[in-house]
């Protein structure tokens, strides 16, 4: 038994590196992006329609605070940095905006790596993977999600400014991002790949 899930797997990581070898390039310019945007990341308490209601109240409220804080960082580290020392003003910013709508949720912000799906913002979308985001968590933190990218600042509508992406991306990461559907289709097998390969190794540990 051992000896054959040894050989399916090794069967499935040939397949998959082969898959691997032909999508390298894309891989490349895909981890050049990740590593060069921040992103916002807002879970409400519940999926009920109040509180869905007041996870966009808390994300008005942080993005408008938020808005000229990270003009000033050259590069997505330097983004992250700002916000680290930002995160205090901002989580107070939304526990305020949640008191204030008659909630007594704890609100949580934290700065953190985390996976998110591909994505797309008008006419920019990036693909799946880990990226650095700073994460708030309201109350039980169990209901769906909202999120967008606060270096460059794409959450206030500039994701349409090419000029906001070329700023931090080469020019090859900027068409990949612009490339619209024909891109999305290699994302998402980017995207299958890298959950192929952590399956993969949760198995054969």
């Amino acid at each position: 038994m051992n000896n054959k899930r040894r050989w399916i797997g090794a069967v499935c990581g040939a397949l998959i590196l082969c898959v691997a070898f032909s999508v390298c390039g894309l891989c490349g310019r895909c981890e050049g992006v990740r590593e060069s945007v921040l992103r916002l990341h807002i879970l409400a308490h519940s999926d009920s329609a109040e509180d869905q209601r007041l996870k966009l109240q808390v994300r008005d409220a942080v993005v408008e605070a938020a808005a000229g804080w990270l003009d000033a960082a050259e590069d997505e580290e330097q983004a992250a940095t700002m916000a680290a020392v930002y995160l205090p003003k901002l989580q107070q910013v939304a526990q305020n905006t949640v008191k204030a709508a008659g909630y007594t949720y704890p609100v949580e912000a934290t700065l953190c790596r985390m996976y998110f799906p591909t994505r797309r913002y008008d006419t920019v979308t990036l693909p799946a993977g880990m990226y650095e985001a700073v994460r708030f968590t309201i109350g039980a933190g169990e209901g769906q999600n909202w999120w967008c990218v606060v270096y460059p600042p794409l959450c206030a509508g500039a994701a349409t400014d090419r000029r906001v992406m070329g700023d931090v991306l080469s020019d090859s990461q900027q068409k990949l991002v612009e490339g619209g559907e024909r891109y999305v289709v290699q994302f998402k097998v980017v995207e299958w790949l890298e959950r192929a390969l952590q399956f993969i190794r949760r198995v054969f540990k």
